[in-house]
């Protein structure tokens, strides 16, 4: 099976972010979260402007919630990371990481993308079907059903797609995560791909294109407890 490729976390200090980080909004364009969300998304590609770089390479959002917040319910972290990486995206966008933590600000950083060792746990699957389809998931859900739900508590996750040239693999997040229920656990018993998602609290997305799969897709999924 094609080998996935992974990247290491983009390091520094990062940019303090000057507006708030926006989840994903799929409002009409003239609802007030979708106005906000493009004065975010806009400022942040201005304020990275000077930062970017050529060839292949990773973004870094790091999201600041009120003390208050808790960590592990809801502010799901795919929900940051695809507007901002949708926004800034080109061909050589390899790698996207982002975090949440108690934090007054919140912060980007964009940096070359360097290679870096496989984690030594992990489930891969190649799929065939549509990702806006059930199949998709149920294809992802297969491949980690044998798995041990992690143990209450914040998560890292990590997942390598590989994927043909016309694939977008930023779409493919949600689909796959909403199928990992078996390692995240269900937000209620009778519902599925409803995972509790808001657990992960260190996300780290990777892409490799490989022509020869066509319109399928390999994906290599790694999970634990946060900071194993």
């Amino acid at each position: 099976m094609t080998r996935a490729r992974w990247y290491a976390r983009p390091e520094g200090e990062g940019l303090i972010l000057r507006k708030a980080p926006r989840l994903a909004s799929w409002n009409k364009a003239t609802d007030p979260d979708q106005v906000r969300l493009r004065e975010y998304l806009e400022d942040t590609a201005d304020l990275l402007a000077p930062a970017m770089v050529s060839g292949p390479w990773a973004l870094r959002l790091d999201v600041g919630l009120p003390a208050g917040r808790d960590l592990i319910d809801m502010a799901d972290l795919d929900n940051y990371a695809f507007p901002l990486a949708t926004h800034l995206r080109s061909e050589h966008l390899v790698s996207v990481w982002c975090t949440k933590r108690h934090a007054d600000t919140s912060s980007v950083v964009v940096a070359p993308a360097h290679e870096t060792a496989a984690p030594e746990a992990t489930y891969t699957l190649r799929t065939t079907a549509s990702s806006q389809t059930k199949a998709y998931k149920e294809q992802v859900r297969a491949a980690v059903a044998g798995a041990a739900e992690i143990p209450a508590g914040a998560v890292q996750l990590q997942v390598a797609f590989v994927v043909g040239p016309q694939r977008n693999w930023l779409s493919l997040w949600k689909p796959t995560i909403d199928a990992l229920d078996p390692l995240l656990g269900r937000t209620r018993a009778d519902r599925d791909w409803h995972p509790k998602d808001g657990r992960i609290t260190d996300l780290g997305l990777h892409v490799d294109i490989d022509p020869s799969l066509g319109h399928d897709v390999v994906a290599t999924i790694a999970a634990a407890p946060a900071g194993a």
